[in-house]
């Protein structure tokens, strides 16, 4: 059985505390008496017959007829998924996708079954390689239906595959794939990573193109969300139910499945293994081990320490597989993600420290540039908490990462121009809503980036500055640790080079005597702040 999570007074004998740096890491000496870590759980049992265990969901779902009652011949079937945003860092084949569709289509097949689409839900994220498609799916799915067309990326600029469904009570106009909304059943294959995926958030983001997006991706909602993580009191899900009542009453049917993941990222085995370990734990081996880690992604040039850091596939494992209608089948899998992730912690702290990894989900086999830097550390790590944020009002944040001024020109091109014209004018979320995002949201060439490359939307940075705008309102500062100094000045943040540095500049925020929290992540956790 795994341990849960914890909450780790520091005294005079904990051993340097490991912070994610990047495509690194660092081991840091945390103040004694006024400093504590918060350790996720270590991973759940995975299901044992995870293949049996997609069956009976898909057989006995919630609320709904079992799937083989909803197929018969000559209907039009559609299969949406989650892309590769998710799951992090990639899994080890079979993808839990591959497993779920393979039975979908089984089932399909022995229904008679024969007009069916596989379609990747993108949203405004960067279409899927080849080789990315056949990694999630198998490569049998791959080579039945992509060179046919009937395995596709979402295209949400392509008017002819968009239905308008409808607006909600608040006005929220419902835009989606047209081939999903007209199939006579829609089947969406989810990954619950953390607690913000899955639910109506699958198809009413996954599917939908800006004109819909644009209704809770934006500055106004996400300041009001508390949090991210936790669908009832965020604003952006309060937007996402809404709109689902919309594609329900349209008359859309869908079939929902969900997955979680255990949050096994880095296995057992050395050297990535000692990842996974508390330190206080770490053997004389352990310890040789990472020292030889270390040494080794000094020596390497930073490109092959990327390839490397990137080519590393987890290996996460099923805990449980529930399927039915939207709502029912959300509620069973939040309980499964809180029965992975969640952490209780009492109080909230001064001053928060993070070490931010390698990837989030918009860099997958891709570099990692400020923008995302700032996305991930006070985007997705300042919002895993429930009830309240682990740092108190007013409070600092300080995360490390080297935050180099890098950026993959196919996958990130406005993303450049973001950084070098919008963030040296200013940093402000409202002001760069209101002055810049039409202007990205519109332009033609990330348009034709977008839609003919392997470029996010032109509207993608400003989303993912969006994505702190409630962190960057709430906090009193922000330091990074470790970081490019440039870098992180245009991001509108201090630079510090040592941690004993950072928390004496946070001191002139919060005091000399300020307590302080590491969120010792990943692997993920979700702190229950009472």
């Amino acid at each position: 059985m795994s341990r849960p999570g914890f909450v780790l007074e520091v005294d005079k004998s904990t051993p340097p505390v490991l912070f994610h740096h990047g495509e690194g890491f660092r081991l840091e000496k945390l103040p004694a008496g006024r400093s504590r870590i918060v350790y996720p759980a270590e991973p759940l049992d995975p299901l044992p017959d995870p293949d049996a265990a997609i069956r009976h969901a898909l057989e006995n779902p919630i609320d709904s007829d079992p799937l083989p009652a909803l197929l018969r011949p000559g209907m039009k079937l559609t299969i949406a998924f989650d892309d590769l945003s998710l799951p992090l860092p990639p899994m080890r084949r079979p993808d839990v996708r591959q497993r779920v569709i393979e039975c979908v289509l089984d089932m399909a097949a022995e229904a008679g079954v024969d007009d069916v689409e596989l379609i990747a839900a993108l949203a405004l994220h960067r279409r899927m390689t080849e080789s990315e498609l056949r990694w999630v799916l198998g490569d049998r799915i791959y080579d039945a239906f992509a060179p046919s067309g009937r395995l596709r990326n979402f295209d949400a600029e392509d008017p002819d595959d968009l239905a308008f469904l409808g607006t909600t009570s608040e006005g929220e106009e419902v835009e989606i794939c047209r081939r999903a909304a007209e199939s006579d059943l829609l089947v969406y294959v989810n990954i619950n990573l953390v607690a913000m995926d899955g639910g109506w958030k699958s198809t009413a983001t996954g599917l939908a193109s800006y004109r819909s997006l644009r209704h809770h991706h934006n500055v106004r909602t996400l300041r009001h969300s508390r949090s991210l993580m936790d669908r009832h009191r965020s604003e952006l899900h309060h937007s996402n139910w809404r709109m689902g009542k919309v594609i329900r009453e349209a008359g859309v049917r869908i079939f929902q499945i969900e997955t979680t993941l255990n949050n096994d990222v880095f296995g057992s085995e050395l050297p990535l293994g000692v990842l996974q370990k508390r330190e206080w734990e770490w053997t004389l081996r352990d310890r040789a081990s990472f020292m030889a880690l270390q040494a080794g992604l000094a020596a390497m040039p930073a490109r092959a320490r990327r390839a490397a850091f990137q080519a590393w596939r987890a290996p996460h494992q099923i805990t449980s597989v529930q399927a039915g209608e939207v709502e029912a089948v959300h509620e069973r899998t939040i309980a499964n993600v809180h029965r992975q992730q969640l952490v209780d912690v009492e109080g909230q702290t001064d001053i928060l420290t993070m070490g931010l990894p390698y990837i989030c989900p918009y860099n997958v086999n891709s570099v990692m540039n400020p923008i995302l830097v700032m996305c991930l550390g006070l985007g997705y790590f300042f919002n895993l908490y429930r009830g309240k944020p682990l740092v108190r009002p007013g409070g600092v944040v300080i995360m490390s990462h080297p935050t180099r001024p890098e950026f993959h020109p196919v996958h990130h091109p406005s993303y450049i121009d973001f950084y070098e014209q919008v963030l040296s004018e200013t940093t402000d979320p409202a002001e760069i809503e209101a002055k810049y995002e039409e202007e990205f949201a519109y332009d033609e060439w990330y348009r034709h980036l977008y839609r003919t490359s392997y470029a996010y939307h032109g509207v993608h940075p400003l989303y993912m500055w969006y994505w702190g705008a409630h962190a960057l309102e709430y906090l009193g500062d922000v330091i990074v640790l470790g970081g490019d100094p440039e870098a992180v000045r245009r991001l509108g943040f201090r630079p510090a080079s040592t941690l004993d540095d950072a928390l004496e500049m946070a001191s002139q925020t919060v005091g000399p005597h300020a307590t302080i929290t590491h969120l010792h992540c990943p692997p993920l956790l979700l702190a229950n702040v009472v």
